[in-house]
């Protein structure tokens, strides 16, 4: 598939960057922001949420649209869950470690503060709150990063709780976890100042290298979310939300692009064609026999078929937008959005047990002429009618165009349609937390990743590669704690990368190693109690036994510091029992001789001080 022009396109997009902050507590409580897995839930509660009025009265066209799906929310509590995660306590004031890595991040991007702090409630009806509204504060306005293709100014920075996690979908709704809920996150909103996919990922990557310059976020899957609103010149603003690898970025920008370049193509043709939607009708008499087993699965349990005749749609509905995206997915994104499971459409019958003769007949019922398309749903009776009058309404758009809305990424970089664009009606004040004043003075600029890579180069004699793989690792401060001690800096900064890379590749589970464990190893190198052969089978052992202490591991594993006459006593047993290959070989047995004395020191003695005395006890023999 070919490049597009994004120039003469129009091409417009901006980010929205949601970054978990790495804090002690929540943003509103003192409950810890690890998380749990659900088997530790100690117990579960229900809501049922609705939408409220702004202050104007005024109602949020998406808040309400969610709310005309009947659902159940299910919360999985924990030993640390507290009442203001249950929304049945008012929110503490806000998290002071918090605000301050906030106000960090805003003097990263060069953004000023500003004066008053107040909180805000932002109606979500989805679920992902107990209280049915997040909690968000403007910290910082008017920023700006640069990029290859140009500056790209930073409209704001938003401090908010994190929203609960999906768990599972139940038969009545949605089950949520609290371990997640209220977890300090800040959310960097780009001007849109983006005209490529390319600079869009460029944008996305120069602010995730601020965020974690600050050494204060979390890492890992989930922590970080990107956003991305994207339109052309004839299109809407689509904004496009969760998508979760900076990889993906380009990609979702240059199929937004091309979709609605796709959209208003088939607005133009349907155009040409003067098509219309028609009415809704049922035709669960016409198909009461078919084989579909969709259709009998619906009509069997005292459901129904609907259909609604699209004039002017034949050979449309089947259009494709990109690979596996069709105009009918579209449509049937909006059938799923009232629960669903798809919809059937002309241009791909007969199919799926449905028979040529009776798509003609669901033709003749709902009027539908050999220029036109009918679309079909068959489910339980609301489900069907909720779910048809959706299509209904989406086909009307495909006629005027491509419509602003919000949708989700997918893994292959498409999108699915979620729910309308939010508007302003959706935001009032939080009357319970007092307004803050922020003293950005109180905060230094941390330092960035980039200037830290030169300084480790510079300071501590790393190679390029080291440094960036150490500045920009989770472990960053393990390297710099290690180097406090008097460890080398390469080799504490080969342990924390090389190393644990070389055992993860060999199934050690170094994910169970904690920063007690590395303090204690550096400790054990700093005090020249363990030689730095010894570190990876160490590190293994602590690995395998994460109760352990280092001391204990080492000294179950023999990994003690060999003194100087016990590492001679080792070489000479070695020397003498390969006294005929010495006699013919001299120096050149060297090496062979050397891997077996590491091995029989077993990683005590370090191999420089094992070298100079096999040097000198093969002189000597020699």
């Amino acid at each position: 598939m070919s490049e597009l022009d994004y120039a003469e396109l129009g091409l417009v997009a901006g980010l929205e960057i949601h970054q978990q902050l790495d804090t002690e507590t929540k943003l509103f409580c003192a409950c810890p922001t690890e998380l749990r897995e659900p088997e530790e839930a100690s117990r579960r509660f229900t809501r049922y949420l609705h939408p409220t009025k702004s202050e104007l009265g005024e109602l949020d066209e998406a808040a309400l649209e969610e709310s005309r799906v009947d659902r159940e929310f299910q919360y999985l509590a924990y030993d640390s869950t507290c009442l203001v995660e249950e929304d049945d306590e008012p929110p503490a004031r806000v998290d002071d470690e918090a605000l301050g890595t906030a106000l960090e991040i805003a003097q990263l991007l060069e953004m000023r503060a500003v004066d008053q702090i107040h909180v805000m409630r932002k109606i979500v009806v989805d679920g992902s709150n107990t209280s049915g509204f997040q909690r968000t504060m403007q910290v910082a306005v008017d920023g700006e990063i640069d990029t290859s293709e140009g500056a790209v100014g930073i409209e704001d920075l938003m401090l908010e709780e994190e929203s609960a996690q999906r768990v599972e979908e139940t038969d009545d709704g949605v089950r949520y976890s609290l371990d997640r809920l209220g977890i300090p996150l800040v959310e960097i909103g780009t001007r849109p100042d983006i005209r490529t996919p390319a600079q869009a990922r460029e944008a996305a990557e120069q602010i995730g290298m601020y965020l974690r310059s600050t050494g204060q976020v979390k890492r890992g899957l989930g922590t970080i979310r990107q956003d991305v609103n994207v339109s052309i010149a004839d299109g809407a603003r689509v904004e496009i939300k969760g998508v979760q690898s900076l990889d993906d970025i380009d990609d979702i920008v240059r199929n937004e692009a091309r979709r609605q370049v796709e959209l208003l193509d088939i607005a133009e043709t349907l155009n040409e064609r003067d098509a219309s939607v028609g009415d809704v009708a049922d035709v669960s008499a016409v198909l009461a026999d078919s084989d579909s087993s969709v259709i009998q699965g619906a009509l069997s349990g005292d459901g129904a078929v609907k259909a609604v005749v699209l004039h002017g749609f034949d050979g449309i509905v089947g259009r494709e937008l990109l690979p596996d995206r069709r105009l009918g997915t579209e449509l049937a994104d909006h059938a799923k959005r009232h629960g669903a499971g798809g919809i059937f459409h002309t241009d791909e019958l007969p199919a799926y047990g449905i028979t040529d003769e009776e798509v003609t007949a669901v033709a003749e019922v709902v009027g539908a002429g050999p220029d036109d398309a009918v679309a079909l749903v068959a489910d339980a009776e609301e489900t069907a009618s909720l779910a048809i009058d959706a299509v209904a309404e989406r086909a009307k758009t495909a006629i005027e165009g491509v419509p602003e809305e919000t949708r989700g990424a997918n893994e292959d970089g498409t999108t699915r349609y979620l729910r309308p664009l939010p508007g302003a009606a959706r935001m009032y004040p939080e009357t319970d937390v007092p307004p803050v004043e922020p003293d950005p003075a109180a905060v230094e600029t941390p330092e960035l990743l980039t200037e830290r890579v030169t300084r480790y180069q510079e300071e501590f004699g790393l190679d390029e590669t080291l440094a960036e793989q150490v500045a920009y690792g989770r472990r960053m401060g393990q390297f710099e704690r290690a180097v406090e001690m008097g460890v080398d800096p390469t080799l504490a900064a080969g342990t924390l990368e090389s190393t644990v890379t070389e055992l993860r590749r060999d199934d050690v589970p170094v994910e169970r190693l904690t920063d007690s464990h590395f303090e204690e190893v550096f400790a054990l190198l700093a005090d020249g109690e363990l030689a730095k052969e010894g570190v990876p089978d160490l590190l293994a052992a602590l690995a395998e036994q994460p109760g352990l202490s280092a001391t204990e591991a080492a000294e179950q594993e023999g990994l003690g510091s060999a003194g100087e006459d016990e590492v001679r006593e080792a070489v000479v047993e070695v020397v003498e029992r390969n006294a005929e290959q010495i006699d013919a070989e001299g120096m050149g047995a060297f090496s062979a001789l050397m891997g077996e004395c590491m091995g029989a020191l077993r990683g005590k003695a370090d191999g420089d001080v094992v070298s100079d005395v096999l040097r000198e006890e093969i002189q000597r023999r020699a």
